[in-house]
């Protein structure tokens, strides 16, 4: 029998410290060799911790939210043969624990459920059972099976996922699986006969409840940077109504041409043709402030951000090499990342190194909004609701579609008449779609 110190191993890309988001263990549990045990956050991503060697827990060190240098204390583990027998009843960990979706340690993922105590459930007296039978690897202590994201949807909802019945290959918990647990639990309990106490009304009811939620993991660093952007970015605002009749008239018959069941196209795809296009001749909007070095570094490629709400929060996967892709290419690309974004099946490069970033809330569009520009880019597009309005045209009222496009630049290093011609350009684009397809 002896201790074995873990300590945070070296993440890569200049790390020096992680934020604790989640412990999927305690003292007193066992774990096998590969078992993630604690879940980190770096500015870069979350990373899922896995043990070095089996053995049980004796301590762990910090809590949620607490930031932890690389090379300190992490976990200690007492291993040895003693520590090999108190683990044999959880041996069904490793082989139950699913597979991480994609590259686990690239994606920004939120803070998930610990795993269950080794061997709590094979302890339990039928008694104890929960209503909904439980799969066969849940009900014997094994590491529950399921996505990162219902992890922490059940993480946010405190319900305890042994008591969630999985439908999925070998008892994996789906989607639609908590989603019936939560519906279920939901059912309002019968009304009792008689008078209810005013004093228990008031102690329970809606009222009087509070809920504290610490701000760690993704949510900590969304915050970080949306502050950081907007206290040392002057943001200057740019919003412009655009005629979208003839571009709606285009978008209408490509996806009309489409084969069943393909993706149809948005209008994401023809404002990033168009932007493209446009930054050829304002390229100081294509670019990056390197505050340490103080230099405004331009870049020829467009890497182009796609701003996408995800269950965790805000990403801006990206979509490298834009101006090399056709408009077919670029809208698959855009899925695709967003996709991965949304899934945390993205992979560390598609999520760094935009060097624009467009951004829409969809059929939740506005009139107008002030998007906060990504650092360090000096740059962000914002597409608003499409609608139908009454214009005068030709001296004549005619209905026609239009849409705002809502655009904030950095005011140090894009002045505010080389940001309206730029938008200008791009609605000159927008307008009249067939130019977007022109030789340069």
């Amino acid at each position: 029998m002896s201790r074995y110190v873990f300590k945070l191993p070296d993440l890569g890309e200049g790390t020096v410290e992680a934020e604790i988001v989640g412990w999927r263990v305690k003292p007193g549990d066992t774990v096998a060799e590969d078992d993630v045990v604690v879940e980190v956050m770096t500015e870069k991503a979350a990373v899922e911790v896995p043990s070095p060697v089996s053995g049980r827990v004796i301590a762990t060190t910090g809590s949620p939210g607490d930031m932890v240098p690389v090379g300190s204390e992490l976990i200690v583990l007492e291993t040895g043969a003693s520590a090999a027998s108190a683990a044999t009843p959880a041996s069904g960990l490793s082989s139950a624990r699913p597979a991480a979706a994609g590259n686990g340690s690239a994606a920004l993922a939120a803070p998930t459920k610990a795993a269950a105590p080794a061997g709590e459930a094979a302890t339990a007296t039928p008694a104890a059972a929960p209503p909904s039978a439980p799969s066969a690897a849940v009900a014997s202590g094994a590491r529950v099976a399921t996505s990162p994201a219902i992890r922490r949807r059940a993480h946010e909802a405190g319900i305890d996922l042994r008591q969630v019945a999985g439908t999925g290959p070998n008892g994996r918990i789906v989607s639609k699986d908590l989603d019936t647990y939560v519906s279920r639990r939901a059912q309002p309990t019968p009304i009792r006969s008689g008078p209810r106490p005013l004093s228990a009304a008031r102690a329970t009811g809606p009222a009087a409840a509070t809920e504290e939620v610490k701000v760690i993991g993704l949510r900590r660093v969304i915050a970080q940077r949306m502050s950081e952007a907007k206290r040392t970015i002057p943001h200057f605002a740019y919003v412009e109504e655009l005629d979208i009749t003839e571009l709606e008239s285009l978008r209408q018959h490509l996806n009309d041409r489409l084969p069943a069941g393909a993706a149809p196209l948005t209008y994401l795809p023809f404002l990033a043709l168009a932007l493209i296009r446009v930054l050829r001749e304002y390229p100081q909007c294509n670019a990056h402030y390197d505050a340490e070095r103080g230099v405004i570094v331009r870049y020829a490629a467009v890497h182009l951000g796609i701003a996408t709400q995800t269950p965790e929060g805000l990403k801006v996967p990206v979509v490298h090499e834009a101006q090399s892709l056709g408009l077919w290419e670029l809208a698959a690309a855009m899925r695709r990342v967003s996709e991965a974004a949304r899934t945390n099946k993205a992979k560390r490069e598609e999520l760094s190194g935009s060097t624009i970033t467009i951004t829409s809330l969809g059929k939740l569009g506005g009139i107008a909004s002030t998007p906060i520009i990504n650092a360090p880019e000096v740059a962000i597009i914002g597409v608003n609701r499409a609608v139908e309005r009454a214009l005068v045209i030709d001296r004549a009222i005619a209905v026609r579609l239009t849409m705002n496009l809502s655009s904030s630049f950095d005011h140090r290093f894009v002045d505010g008449y080389d940001a309206a011609s730029m938008i200008q350009a791009l609605r000159e684009c927008l307008e009249h779609p067939a130019t977007i397809f022109m030789p340069a």
